[in-house]
């Protein structure tokens, strides 16, 4: 099984490429949902044991969590240290049956693939792109977002241009969904002559 990494900066349309691909009959994991998930269940208590006040009602209260971690670097290594784990069991079991099922490709659709060196874990990995004013634009239409929220979070993203250098494929979604839809279909195509990324012995498919 053929093991894609979808990522991309916010605002370039990872997300509606990922549906793309499951449209396509492939199996996508979700790392933000997985963890909205976890928020509300096997990371509740290590979070609050950790950052003591975040849970309400029995959930992670994601701007509380936020403000304690915003700017705050040790703090966010510590969330890191609990959350990631967790989802990458999460990621394990999904892979899992998804060869049990027989599927020929699976997609991990990681926000932070390259920050996280998640790039080791796949085969060939998906960058999706479009032109920085219409990222900027696309994102500002989003409720609550300002240019300040919106630098910050490009600060901490690797730079377009960078992943666009260590991707396999990179699916342009300026041309709108038809375009995109057929950039999906073509990559998809691709893939049995491509040759995979090396991973690390203990990360490669059985």
């Amino acid at each position: 099984m053929r093991i894609i990494g979808l990522t991309g900066s916010v605002g370039m349309g990872k997300s509606v490429t990922a549906r793309m691909f499951s449209e396509a009959g492939v199996p996508v994991h979700d790392a933000d949902a997985a963890v909205h998930r976890l928020y509300e269940g096997d990371a509740v208590a290590p979070v609050e044991a950790a950052f003591p006040g975040v849970t309400v009602d029995g959930r992670i209260d994601r701007p509380r969590l936020a403000a304690r971690v915003l700017n705050d670097a040790a703090a966010l290594k510590t969330l890191e240290a609990i959350v990631h784990p967790l989802v990458r069991r999460e990621e394990e079991a999904f892979l899992a049956r998804a060869r049990a099922d027989g599927a020929p490709v699976a997609v991990l659709d990681i926000p932070l693939l390259f920050e996280t060196g998640g790039d080791a874990r796949v085969d060939h990995v998906v960058v999706v792109s479009a032109p920085a004013d219409l990222q900027r634009a696309r994102v500002l239409r989003r409720p609550g977002m300002t240019p300040e929220k919106f630098f910050a979070i490009l600060a901490k993203q690797m730079p377009d241009a960078e992943k666009r250098r260590r991707a396999d494929f990179v699916v342009d979604s300026s041309g709108g969904f038809d375009s995109a839809r057929a950039q999906v279909r073509a990559i998809l195509a691709a893939l049995p002559t491509r040759a995979p990324r090396s991973r690390p012995p203990d990360q490669t498919a059985p």
